[in-house]
């Protein structure tokens, strides 16, 4: 058989690149088809070991490691064995019960938001971090569309983020800014980019390696949003080195399985605070001794990021059963 990595995935068939540079078109061994439940043992960014029941939509998403038996012609495969994923983007599908991989064996995420239409929503933003904190990445954040803003707020813009260490670069397909510094960070490693739709995720990708031609949507003038354009997420090969996959925009960031107490480790700034509370089981809110409340008097922490962390916290997540 032969190893290779999945690019593509949808309806039952797949595009698969071999180790060998190949491209072939592969279906599912009949016993895969189905949708199916598995254990599996995943360290949490806490890292408290625990199993989990996982119902997935996809038993294959692109980035997996597979097995292929290859036909006879060798103009097709089939997928025979699907390898363990290392970590993986991972969200909560409309079915609370169900989770769906967007991405398989990721390394970075670069997570895109515009300087200007659309304005960023910062709260969104900070769903985006907390997934890719919870699947234990590296993150690397995008302002894009810096053409369209005042240099004045564009320097002030996500200030807040980089004082917590989160590394931002500024980017413009219209001017080139940042494109030499993003093609450096993607170069060997297997990267998705992801967030809203109309960010210019898409643009930014063709600028990286021209030639790539991905679909781009026209910015309406009523929304300043641009049209969602990538429908499924799709691996694309660099020539520099390494993959990067574009990834549908989401409109809703919905976690699987990340409980209101474990929120607090996916924020970088709260993370050091755990344990150091006067009572064990505070929820950092009203509690008299709370280590975060006091963080935020002093303004180590920020109002607006604490209020990010209160509306996640105060929702209800996804358990397995």
């Amino acid at each position: 058989m032969s190893e290779g990595i999945v690019i593509r995935a949808g309806r039952g068939l797949y595009s698969v690149q071999t180790d060998t540079g190949r491209i072939l078109p592969c279906r599912l061994r009949g016993n895969l088809k189905k949708r199916f439940t598995y254990s599996e043992t995943a360290s949490h960014v806490r890292r408290v070991e625990k199993t989990k029941k996982l119902a997935e939509t996809n038993p294959i998403a692109v980035g997996d490691r597979v097995e292929i038996e290859v036909s006879e012609s060798g103009a097709e495969g089939v997928i025979e064995v699907v390898l363990p994923r290392r970590r993986a983007l991972v969200r909560r599908s409309g079915n609370e019960r169900e989770r769906q991989t967007l991405v398989a064996n990721l390394e970075l995420a670069v997570i895109v938001f515009s300087a200007a239409e659309p304005r960023p929503d910062l709260f969104k933003l900070d769903r985006f971090l907390v997934l890719a904190e919870d699947s234990e990445l590296d993150i690397l954040i995008l302002l894009n569309k810096a053409d369209l803003a005042d240099p004045a707020e564009l320097s002030n813009a996500l200030v807040e983020y980089r004082e917590i260490g989160y590394e931002i670069i500024t980017t413009s397909r219209i001017t080139g800014e940042g494109i030499d510094a993003l093609r450096a960070k993607l170069k060997g490693r297997l990267s998705a980019f992801c967030g809203p739709s109309g960010v210019g995720k898409s643009s930014l990708l063709n600028s990286v390696q021209p030639g790539l031609r991905l679909k781009v949507g026209e910015t309406s003038e009523i929304t300043h949003a641009g049209r969602h354009t990538t429908v499924q997420a799709e691996l694309l090969t660099l020539e520099i080195g390494g993959w990067v996959a574009d990834t549908p925009g989401l409109r809703q960031v919905e976690f699987w399985d990340l409980l209101p107490e474990d929120v607090a480790f996916c924020f970088p700034e709260l993370a050091p605070l755990m344990g150091y509370c006067k009572f064990a089981n505070c929820r950092h809110r009203t509690e008299p001794g709370c280590a975060v409340r006091a963080a935020i008097d002093e303004k180590r922490v920020s109002p607006r990021r604490y209020q990010s962390y209160l509306q996640m916290t105060e929702e209800p997540t996804s358990r397995s059963k």
